[in-house]
C-alpha cells in the first residue's frame, strides 16, 4: 500500500498519489498516460482521472506497480482493473500486469497460442499472483517459459511448477543453477517450432536473448526498446555489462524481419518491416557512435 505520509510533494492535489517508494518504472506512465507523468527519476499524478475509463487505467496502474508506489485517498474496488490482465496488446499478445518489484518492474507477456501450435508461452515473469494465475488458467495455462535474462526472471519457479511449464535460459545468467529445463548455449540461433526462435544477444548481459515470434514481434528483455521521449529504437548504455558486445548482437538483428519490438522495460514500437530496419540501423549507428 502507497504511503500517503510519503506522498511527493509534485503530485496534483487529489485523489490519486504517488509516494517516494517509485522505482520509475515506466509502467503507470504508460498504462494511464493521462494521469501519470515523470519528473526526474520517479513519477506524479500529474492530472487526476475525471472519467471513468481514466480512472480505470490509473487503477490498472495501481495494480501494476510492482513496489506499491502508487496510493488514493478514497476508497476504490479495482476488481474490474485486476480482471483486465491479462491485457491484449495485439492479436494474441497479452501483458501480464502485476509487474514484479524482484524484476525491477520489467513487463511480461503471454502469446496464447493453441496446443496445436504448441501452446501458450510467457514471456519473462510477473508476480505470482491468485488473480493472474486463474485467468491463465482459463487461458489453458503456460507450456513454455523464456526468460530473456537474468534480471527479470521474477517468480519463474512458481509458474514453471504451477503450470508443469519448461523454461528457457542462457547458460551465461545462471541457467543451470536455477535449475531450467531447457538452457542454451552459445551465440547460435535456436529454433523452437516454425513461429519462435531464441536469439542469443549478450551485452546488457552475458546471457541475454531475444525472442522472434511469427517473423513479425521481436520480445527484446533490456535489449533493444523504444524511446519514452522520441519516437525511435535505443539501447541502454548505463545498463550494459559490455556495449561493444550489446552492438555486435544488435547488428545481428539486421538479419532478421520484425514489426514489433516488445520490451521488458521501454516503450513497445511498431513499425514495417522496412520502416524498423532503418530504425534499427540508425541505432546501431547511434551505438557506434559511444562506443
Amino acid at each position: 500500500m502507497a504511503n500517503l505520509t510519503l506522498r511527493r510533494s509534485q503530485n496534483v492535489e487529489g485523489d490519486f498519489f504517488v509516494d517516494d517508494t517509485c522505482i520509475d518504472c515506466d509502467a503507470c506512465r504508460q498504462l494511464a498516460p493521462n494521469v501519470f507523468s515523470d519528473i526526474g527519476e520517479q513519477s506524479i499524478v500529474y492530472n487526476q482521472p475525471k472519467t471513468e475509463e481514466e480512472i480505470h487505467r490509473a487503477l490498472m496502474a495501481l495494480v501494476t506497480c510492482p513496489v506499491a508506489s502508487i496510493g488514493t485517498v478514497k476508497k476504490h474496488n479495482a476488481r474490474m482493473a485486476v480482471d483486465s490482465f491479462p491485457l491484449q496488446i495485439v492479436e494474441n499478445i497479452y501483458f501480464c500486469g502485476f509487474n514484479s518489484e524482484k524484476s525491477f518492474g520489467a513487463w511480461s507477456y503471454l502469446i496464447a497460442r493453441p496446443e496445436s501450435e504448441g501452446g501458450n508461452i510467457l514471456i519473462d515473469s510477473p508476480r505470482f499472483t491468485t488473480p493472474l494465475v486463474k485467468k491463465i488458467e482459463k487461458m489453458d495455462g503456460i507450456r513454455g517459459i523464456f526468460l530473456s535474462h537474468e534480471d527479470d526472471i521474477a517468480d519463474h519457479a512458481r509458474f514453471a511448477e504451477k503450470f508443469g511449464a519448461e523454461r528457457f535460459m542462457h547458460k551465461d545468467d545462471g541457467a543451470v543453477r536455477l535449475g531450467i529445463e531447457n538452457v542454451i548455449e552459445g551465440q547460435g540461433v535456436f529454433k523452437i517450432d516454425e513461429d519462435f526462435q531464441i536469439i542469443p544477444t549478450a551485452g546488457h548481459t552475458r546471457g541475454s536473448m531475444v525472442f522472434l515470434y511469427k517473423d513479425k514481434f521481436l520480445f527484446t528483455g533490456d535489449h533493444l526498446f523504444g524511446s519514452e521521449t522520441r519516437n525511435s529504437l535505443v539501447a541502454s548504455r548505463r545498463y550494459c555489462t559490455s556495449w561493444k558486445t550489446q552492438i555486435r548482437s544488435m547488428e545481428r538483428l539486421l538479419d532478421y524481419s520484425f514489426e514489433w519490438v516488445i520490451p521488458g522495460h521501454g516503450r513497445i514500437y511498431q513499425n514495417t518491416k522496412e520502416g524498423m530496419r532503418e530504425e534499427l540501423k540508425h541505432c546501431v549507428a547511434w551505438m557506434k557512435s559511444y562506443a
